[in-house]
């Protein structure tokens, strides 16, 4: 049953792990108490923090998450830096500290349930911030997005485009109809030639007049009545 201080540590690094993204395994041994405090104030610019806690305590805290660890890692003298943001910031951090003083040793990593050799802590830290490296897997997919756009647009536009052309090739085929305002004058003219017929009519009319008195019916009459005197002589 562990104690009530000790419960406190392992309440307080599963508070740390739960809200880290990753943790980094080092061996701080030979650090002293300035060299840690300066690297503590490092890291925690970065998004991280970096704590002493007893492996058997760690181990509680991390859960089930502890037997996907190797025991290299969580053994010895360990210092856990908790990673809360910009994975790769932090590695770097972390390493270049290793760099210039030797007695800071990355052991390794675990990150979203894989277990990271030192080697992948140091090409993670040559990875770029997670806000650069998100720009560019859009951009690499926006491109594609941008040209698939502009081709279902060209597929839209072409049929318009065809509409428009075929209009106007009917437009310059057809022929240009005369303004109707045009048409008046031959209509004026139409009327004023109609008349004509009209003045020939009397003449027409006038020759039955003139042969009335030549009819027959006089002549017929004078013969009937010699024909009669005759046959009474």
């Amino acid at each position: 049953m562990p104690t009530a201080e000790k419960a406190q540590t392992i309440e307080q690094a599963r508070e740390w792990y739960s809200k880290s993204v990753g943790v980094i395994f080092t061996d701080y041994r030979g650090l002293t108490v300035k060299d840690m405090q300066g690297l503590r104030r490092d890291l925690r610019k970065k998004g991280g923090e970096i704590h002493v806690v007893k492996n058997t305590l760690f181990r509680i805290a991390a859960g089930d998450d502890a037997t996907n660890m190797p025991d290299e890692l969580h053994n010895g003298t360990t210092a856990m830096a908790f990673v809360f943001e910009r994975e790769s910031e932090c590695a770097k951090a972390l390493l270049d500290w290793s760099k210039a003083n030797k007695k800071l040793v990355v052991k390794g990593g675990f990150f979203a349930g894989k277990a990271f050799s030192s080697k992948e802590v140091e090409q993670l830290s040559e990875l770029p911030p997670r806000d650069v490296l998100l720009s560019q897997v859009i951009g690499t997919i926006a491109a594609p997005l941008s040209q698939l756009v502009g081709t279902i647009e060209a597929i839209y536009a072409d049929p318009i485009r065809t509409v428009y052309a075929v209009a106007d090739k009917v437009a310059e085929e057809s022929p240009i109809p005369e303004p109707k305002a045009e048409a008046a004058p031959a209509a004026e003219a139409t009327a004023e030639e109609a008349p004509a017929p009209e003045a020939a009519a009397p003449a027409e009319d006038a020759q039955p007049e003139a042969a009335t008195p030549a009819t027959d019916e006089p002549a017929e009459t004078s013969a009937d009545t010699n024909s009669t005197e005759t046959t009474e002589a």
